[in-house]
């Protein structure tokens, strides 16, 4: 399914995402049923069939039962779970996480692992070789290497990329005489040696927030904010259908926004962020500096259950800073879906109830009752399920995303 770049390759690459999805959809089809269904003239289906079934996309399933008399049975189409597969992994600050679905979607298997927070690039590597490894074998529903089209992988922090500056991603001269080419993040030259296939990056909560968009607490959601409160705080935005992320891959460091001016120095460089008032580092130092116990989260919520008024009063506050920050990104970009995610999230209602009192106090009333808080579902696989989204381009989420300095289209489709 090779074709040449151009605006008649995306028509057909999104001819060939249709007929693919309502396969994914409905299961098996006719081409009768494809086409009541699909919208496309007879002549286009067919094509685009016949490609679809000489790249190994698309299989003859078992014949339908017509009625006797009619002729031979119609003959179906189904997805070939075997033409390909597709692995995400999250490079999170203290974990890996791994992710591995087939051509139809179905997850064939997932796996984390901690590990301490300055492992080198070429350990983390490994470590996800063996993650993915865990994940082979010979049964039906194994991950097979050899079917493998791509990785999608999420890493801390700004990722830079051709989205940031098309100068940099032709590698041109932009009028200063400063030549400048985007260059691959050290884990995307790792894996591609390791497996031989294109990766694709971005930020790893920003895939979180299209995980959640996609497949967990927004599904279908066309604009949504997504909040992580974790060892950082960050978080994604779908604006108009697309994943966001911005001039210089900056897009959702909502942890760097000022919610007290006369605050604590952030790592950043500012003062008073919102990172310095709700992380887990800030709040469990708070909490101890007001005479509570805590080592982690966990203990947090324990704390919490137990009906701790030191704790209970200092979620309150800075649930109430979050809700005021979200309530001025929601006058700005009009969110219909606020997702909060992260460890931080399990302390339930003695933050999620501030957040929600402040974001109605101080978004516009028009929007008052017109944007929905929700906690986050898919947990700690939600960066390699983005990952994962962003090899496969099934959702019109991703219509208009960037493919990053590693990846054409036409790579995923042939690696």
């Amino acid at each position: 399914m090779s074709h040449p770049r151009g605006p008649l390759s995306q028509l057909r690459r999104g001819h060939e995402e249709l007929v693919l999805g309502l396969l994914r959809k409905h299961g098996p089809l006719s081409r009768g049923e494809l086409g009541k269904h699909c919208g496309l003239s007879r002549t286009t289906l067919y094509d685009i069939l016949a490609d679809l079934v000489s790249s190994g996309a698309v299989v003859t399933a078992t014949a339908q039962e017509a009625p006797r008399g009619r002729g031979r049975p119609a003959e179906t189409l189904t997805l070939n779970p075997d033409a390909g597969q597709a692995i995400g992994i999250d490079f999170a600050r203290r974990g890996l996480h791994v992710a591995a679905v087939n051509l139809a979607h179905e997850i064939v298997g997932s796996a984390s692992e901690p590990h301490a927070a300055d492992l080198p690039w070429e350990q983390r590597v490994a470590l996800a070789e063996r993650l993915v490894g865990s994940l082979t074998g010979t049964g039906s529903g194994a991950l097979r290497l050899g079917a493998l089209s791509a990785i999608g992988v999420g890493v801390v922090g700004p990722v830079n990329g051709p989205a940031g500056d098309p100068a940099e991603e032709a590698g041109v001269d932009r009028g200063d005489g400063d030549v400048r080419e985007a260059v691959p993040h050290p884990v995307q030259t790792l894996l591609r040696e390791r497996f031989g296939v294109p990766v694709l990056i971005d930020n790893n909560t920003r895939l979180a927030a299209l995980g959640e968009a996609i497949w967990g607490a927004a599904a279908g959601g066309r604009d949504v904010l997504y909040l992580r409160l974790s060892h950082g705080v960050g978080g994604g935005l779908v604006v108009g259908g697309s994943l966001h992320r911005g001039a210089y891959g900056l897009s959702g460091e909502f942890g760097h926004i000022t919610v007290e001016p006369d605050g604590a120095r952030c790592d950043c460089g500012g003062t008073g962020c919102l990172e310095t008032v709700a992380s887990i580092r800030a709040v469990l130092d708070a909490y101890r500096a007001a005479g509570g116990r805590a080592g982690d989260v966990r203990e947090l919520v324990k704390a919490v259950e137990a009906g701790d008024a030191s704790a209970l009063t200092l979620l309150d506050g800075v649930g109430t800073r979050i809700g005021e920050m979200l309530a001025a990104l929601c006058n700005a970009i009009g969110p219909s879906v606020i997702v909060i995610g992260g460890e931080l999230a399990e302390t339930g209602d003695a933050l999620a109830e501030p957040i929600e009192r402040a974001l109605r106090d101080h978004v516009m009333p028009v929007s008052r009752h017109r944007v929905s808080l929700r906690r986050a579902t898919l947990g700690e696989v939600a960066g390699a399920l983005g990952g994962i989204a962003l090899v496969l381009h099934e959702s019109p989420l991703l219509s208009r995303y960037p493919a990053g300095p590693d990846l054409a289209i036409e790579d995923l489709m042939n690696p």
